[in-house]
C-alpha cells in the first residue's frame, strides 16, 4: 500500500489539483496519522496502520515553522496561492487550531499578502465554538460530505465517532454562502459491499445538502492516487460534468476534478 505521511510541519509548495500553489501545513503527528474518520480513500493510509506517533507539534513550533517558511520563501518556486491546513488526519483536532490560524493570518498579511489562508476539513468539530470562529475568519474553509446518506458515510468516510448528519447540516448555517463543499465520488467495492456514489438517487439527495447549506463554491472529484481500501475505482470527467452540470445551471460555482 502507497501511502503520503508528512514528516514535516511545513511542507510544500505543492501544485494542488484544487488550490494551485499550496503550503502545505500539518498539525497532525509527524510519523503517524491522527483522524477521527477512517476514509477508504485517505491518501494517508488506514488509521490502525499509523497510530503509533499520536505525539502533536506544539503551537510555538508550529508558528516558527511557518514564519521561517514564509519569511524564506524562494521566490522563484513563484506566488503562493493558498496556505493550506491539512496534513495527516483532521487539522481541527489540534487543540490551538484556533491560535494557530489566528497566528497565521497575521504572518499571511505580512509576508504573503496574496495568499488564501485554506483549511481541509471534515466538518466534525465545526460544533465547537473557536473552531467554528477560526474557520469563519479564512479565505477557504473547505468542508468536506461525501454523501446525503448516513450509511454511505459510514462506509466511505468511516467516522470514529457517533455522526449526524442532520447535526452537520445544522452546523453549517453559519457557513452559508461561505464554505467550500468538497465531495468525494467513487466507485467499487470494500469487504463485498459494491460502492457506486454517482447512483442518480443518491446525487439528487445530495443535491438537496447543496441547496440547503448554500457553500459559496463547490469542489466534486474523484481518487487520484492509490487508496488503502484495494478494490476502489475513479468516476470518469464526464461522470463528474453530469453531476456538476444542474448545480452550475441554477449558479453554483463548481469545480472538477478528475
Amino acid at each position: 500500500m502507497s501511502t503520503i505521511l508528512f514528516n514535516q510541519i511545513v511542507f510544500g509548495p505543492i501544485k494542488s489539483r484544487r488550490l494551485g500553489t499550496s503550503l502545505g501545513i500539518n498539525l497532525l503527528p509527524s510519523h503517524g496519522k491522527f483522524c477521527n474518520f477512517d476514509c477508504l480513500y485517505c491518501e494517508c493510509g488506514f488509521n490502525k496502520d499509523f497510530n503509533q506517533d499520536k505525539t502533536l507539534p506544539k503551537y510555538q513550533d508550529v508558528i516558527d515553522a511557518i514564519s521561517y517558511k514564509l519569511m524564506n520563501h524562494d521566490q522563484l518556486m513563484g506566488k503562493i496561492d493558498t496556505i493550506t491546513f491539512s496534513g495527516n488526519g483532521e487539522p481541527t483536532l489540534h487543540p490551538d487550531f484556533h491560535k494557530i490560524i489566528d497566528k497565521t493570518l497575521e504572518l499571511r498579511d505580512l509576508f504573503a499578502k496574496e495568499a488564501k489562508v485554506s483549511v481541509l476539513t471534515n466538518g466534525s468539530m465545526i460544533n465547537r465554538e473557536t473552531v467554528k470562529n477560526a474557520l469563519l475568519k479564512i479565505d477557504n474553509p473547505i468542508i468536506k460530505i461525501d454523501s446525503a446518506k448516513e450509511d454511505l458515510i459510514y462506509l466511505l468516510d468511516r467516522p470514529q465517532y457517533k455522526y449526524s448528519l442532520e447535526n452537520m447540516i445544522e452546523n453549517l448555517k453559519p457557513f452559508k454562502n461561505k464554505y467550500i463543499l468538497q465531495t468525494m465520488f467513487l466507485k467499487g467495492n470494500f469487504n463485498g459491499i459494491e460502492i457506486d456514489s454517482t447512483i442518480s438517487e443518491d446525487v439528487n439527495l445530495w443535491y438537496e445538502i447543496v441547496y440547503k447549506t448554500n457553500p459559496r463554491e463547490i469542489m466534486i472529484y474523484t481518487i487520484d492516487r492509490e487508496t488503502p481500501a484495494k478494490d476502489l475505482t475513479k468516476v470518469s470527467i464526464p461522470e463528474l460534468e453530469k453531476i456538476a452540470s444542474p448545480l452550475i445551471e441554477r449558479g453554483f460555482k463548481v469545480s472538477i476534478s478528475g
